[in-house]
Parts: structure tokens; sequence; C-alpha cells
């Protein structure tokens, strides 16, 4: 009972946060809660299947540019966006997923990379998506709203992952991360199961993707494919912990506040501190934060020595 305290708090004062917090707090918090979706859906591909994709921001992209051209250019409800965002998202998983999951370790992470450098100059030069220019969206003033349907996919992005965990899809998924010949041995269609932990994983970046576009109301390719958007989302699953339900969230609500204060006053700071905490987390958390509290239990200060010793670093 007591150990599920901390996380009925956490959810409480989530829920509370908009009707007690300030404006500023409130659209903190819309990034925390976008950031943490992002973490818990790169959390499927990268974590549970084991495959480092950086084309997460190339969903995150399409679902808001779906979004995005939907309300701007023809003047379609919102919802309806957020929905033709996924579906967008989730075909590009798709098509592309086939042939880029053949490929293993760096081979599969370059593909993504490129991906995203692909699909950020394929838009750039649509009509319809404004080109270099970018569109302007409606203008709605509610935080609040925004907040609330970004606490909610946070929810629901987390139910996934925590059936993912408990299914026989999950075991499968971690199957091919520890050992992906064996799962084909096995009997598992590891390319048909990457391909489905990829699309759950792109819907969710997408949509995360139509919340934040209709929330700031203007968006250009740079920013909607912004690479560095994907890297946040593995350090903050690295940080918190791969492979887990709740590390993804309690990675990303920790750096994103403490990248909040150094950007706040040491703004240099900021774009230096990801880099050294992923370095941190790898050598001596590489299960991260969520496996810190039993390891520090069982071996006292020994457990970060004996991570740095199990890991050969």
């Amino acid at each position: 009972m007591m150990r599920h305290l901390p996380l009925a708090v956490g959810a409480a004062f989530l829920v509370a946060l908009p009707f007690v917090g300030s404006e500023s707090l409130v659209q903190y918090g819309i990034n925390a809660l976008l950031l943490a979706t992002l973490a818990q859906g790169w959390n499927i591909i990268g974590g549970f299947t084991g495959y480092p994709s950086f084309g997460n921001s190339v969903f995150y992209g399409l679902g808001t540019y779906g979004t995005a051209i939907a309300m701007a250019q023809y003047h379609l409800p919102f919802g309806v966006g957020l929905a033709l965002g996924a579906l967008l998202g989730a075909a590009c998983a798709v098509v592309f997923g086939l042939p880029i999951l053949r490929l293993r370790g760096p081979y599969f992470a370059i593909a993504t990379l490129g991906l995203s450098a692909v699909m950020s100059a394929i838009v750039a030069n649509l009509e319809i998506a404004g080109k270099n220019i970018g569109l302007i969206l409606p203008l709605f003033r509610g935080d609040r709203l925004f907040y609330e349907l970004s606490l909610g996919l946070l929810v629901l992005s987390t139910a996934t992952v925590a059936w993912v965990s408990r299914s026989r899809f999950g075991a499968g998924l971690v199957a091919i991360r520890e050992n992906e010949d064996a799962a084909q041995v096995m009997g598992i269609d590891t390319t048909r199961w990457k391909v489905m932990a990829l699309t759950l994983s792109s819907i969710f970046s997408a949509l995360a993707g139509g919340i934040h576009a209709y929330w700031i109301t203007f968006i250009d390719p740079a920013s909607a494919f912004d690479s560095t958007l994907n890297v946040k989302m593995v350090i903050m699953t690295v940080f918190g912990g791969p492979g887990t339900v709740m590390g993804p969230v309690i990675g990303a609500f920790v750096l994103s506040a403490i990248s909040e204060v150094l950007a706040s006053s040491v703004s240099t700071v900021a774009g230096a501190f990801y880099g050294l905490v992923i370095v941190l987390a790898v050598v001596f958390i590489p299960r991260g934060l969520v496996d810190v509290g039993p390891g520090f239990r069982r071996l006292g200060w020994r457990y970060f020595a004996e991570n740095v010793r199990r890991h050969r670093l």
C-alpha cells in the first residue's frame, strides 16, 4: 500500500495543478506532460524492443502537420485534425518501418535519423504545408484544456505501456530485445512485431505533436521535425528506466524540472545538461532511476560500483 502512495500523491498533484497553479506553471506542465508522453512512446520501440529509434520526431512532426493542415487549410475541427495526424504518423511507421526495421543496431539508428532529415525537407517544399514559412492555426486561449488533453494522453500512453509490460506482445518485444535470432527460432514474426511496436509508438508521438501544434498555433519544418526532441525522448527514458512502466514518466518530469531551472538561470548550462545526464546515467544507473531505490536498499553505495563493474565501464 505504501509503495503506491507516492504515485497516488503525484497523480493528485497533476490533476489539481491547473486549478491551483499559476499560468506559467500550467504552461510548464503542458510541456512536461507532452515530453513524458513522447518518452513513453519511445519506450515501446526503444525500451521494450531494444531498437534505438531516432525517427520518433518524424511521427511528432507528421502529427503536428496533419493537425495543422486539417485546421488551417481545410478548416476542420481540432479533433478531426488530431485523428488525421495520428493516422499520418501510423501510416509512415508502417510504410517505412517494414524496410528499416530489418536493420539492426547503429544501422537502424542512422536510417531513422536520415528519415527525419528527409521528411523535413519534403514538408518544406509542399505548398499545402506552407513550405518553409509554416502554418498558422486558429487561435484558442485555453491552457487548462491543453493541460487536460496532455494529461489524458499521458495517462493513455502509460496505461498502454502497462498493458504491453504484462502482455504476450510485450513478452515478444522483450525477447526480440534480448536475442532477436532466438526469438525468430521460437516462432515470433519479429518484423511484424517490430512494425507493430513502431506503429504504436508513432501514434502517441503524433498525438502529442497535434496537441502541441494547436497550443502554440504556429508550426514550421524546423520546429516540427526537430531532431533534438528525439534526443530528449531517449535521455528521459534512459534516465528514468527503459523498458519499465513509470521510468520514462519519472525521467521526463525530473529532467524537465531541472532543465527549466537551469534555462531560467544560466541558459548555456542547460544545453550541456542533457549530455552530462546521459553519460552519468549510462555509467552509474543503466537501469534508470526506478532501479536506484531497490538497488540501493540491497547493496548500499556499492550499487553504483556494481553497475560500473557489471557493464565493464
